[in-house]
């Protein structure tokens, strides 16, 4: 997110355009890699720093199929290696080099266990503008990926680290979702963003989540929860969520049934056409009001289960997920330090 701040001196940053497109619990945004460009869909996630792709050489064993060719730097007249010594290099959490070469080679690893291994490197990245043409940003860092494994799958060839850590430039921006954010929208709120490390996260505070009268309160609401867009269900510390679970039952009022899933906590049966409660986030200044569409959703025709879960014991943070995020217009502002909310019906952008 910070990185589209970095080019605004060379171009209008509002005519700058990515498609944003849901797959499975994930965001795919468009961009291309190298020159000639090479166009590949790549998750954009607010939870993580370092942008990276698969790359030539990718061996079956050490790379997941993405239904289109790894990048290949070779074909790129403009891609060059970054050296071990350099800053951005040495910004990363886990680097090595080889007493031969002096290849900056990385290893960035996310929360389920996934990860990608490569060289940092530089070349030309290029997004769509608003005319229908490319723009293209050159000597753009990221992670040619030789070593990917884990929760990755097609057609996504990569990750887009939008996070606010190291690796980052140092000044500020927005990620807008949908058509450009308005913070005077009707409707629209703002929460502050709290300073904690590590800095790639973007942490918030929130006190509660309200069901009607009734409020599970938040333990401790400084700084508590992180928004991530690379995090599929909304995760709360397990007193919290224990609350909030509580209420819920209270206010639906059915029987639940067994999770098929370690995943979710509470699920009912589809038949019994259960009412979902609108739930009311009271982050720090802003009250967001979650759908039925942001909270519960359906599973093999047979059960409907809770996206709120409680955060896992090798999980040290509660989760603001992107199941919470549909249908809004999610607006951070690094410079006012704030994240906007406002309520949008996305099919229509």
């Amino acid at each position: 997110m910070d990185r589209l701040k970095h080019f605004q001196s060379l171009i209008n940053q509002s005519a700058i355009q990515s498609a944003v497109t849901p797959n499975g619990g994930i965001y795919l945004m468009k961009l291309s890699f190298g020159t000639p460009p090479v166009d590949y869909m790549a998750v954009a996630d607010t939870g993580s720093d370092l942008i990276w792709i698969q790359c030539v050489p990718c061996l079956q064993s050490q790379c997941y199929p993405q239904g289109s060719p790894p990048f290949d730097p070779q074909a790129s007249s403009t891609y060059k290696k970054i050296p071990c010594d350099s800053d951005s290099c040495q910004a990363l959490p886990r680097y090595q080099c080889s007493n031969d070469v002096n290849d900056c080679q990385y290893s960035y690893s996310y929360g389920d266990k996934s990860f990608t291994k490569g060289i940092l490197s530089t070349d030309t990245l290029t997004f769509d503008d608003s005319n229908g043409q490319k723009t293209a940003f050159p000597t753009s860092i990221f992670g040619c990926g030789h070593n990917n494994q884990g929760k990755f799958r097609s057609p996504n060839a990569g990750l887009v680290g939008l996070g606010g850590g190291p690796l980052s430039p140092s000044s500020s921006s927005k990620l807008l979702f949908g058509q450009e954010a308005i913070i005077s929208r009707p409707g629209a709120v703002s929460t502050p963003l709290v300073s904690k490390t590590p800095q790639t996260y973007y942490y918030l505070s929130l006190e509660g989540v309200s069901i009607g009268d009734k409020t599970a309160q938040a333990g401790s609401s400084q700084g508590n929860i992180i928004i991530d867009s690379g995090t599929t269900l909304t995760y709360l510390e397990s007193s919290f969520y224990s609350s909030l679970e509580t209420i819920v039952k209270d206010a639906i009022g059915a029987d639940p049934v067994q999770s098929p899933s370690e995943s979710f906590s509470l699920c009912y049966g589809s038949e019994t056409n259960i009412n979902v409660p609108e739930m009311v986030f009271h982050f720090s200044g802003a009250d967001l009001r979650l759908q039925p569409v942001n909270t519960f959703a359906k599973f093999d025709d047979n059960l409907v289960c809770m996206l709120i879960a409680p955060t896992p014991s090798d999980l040290p943070l509660s989760i603001f997920g992107n199941f919470a995020q549909i249908n809004l217009q999610v607006e951070y502002d690094l410079e006012k330090w704030t994240v906007s909310f406002v309520p949008t019906d996305c099919t229509n952008q």
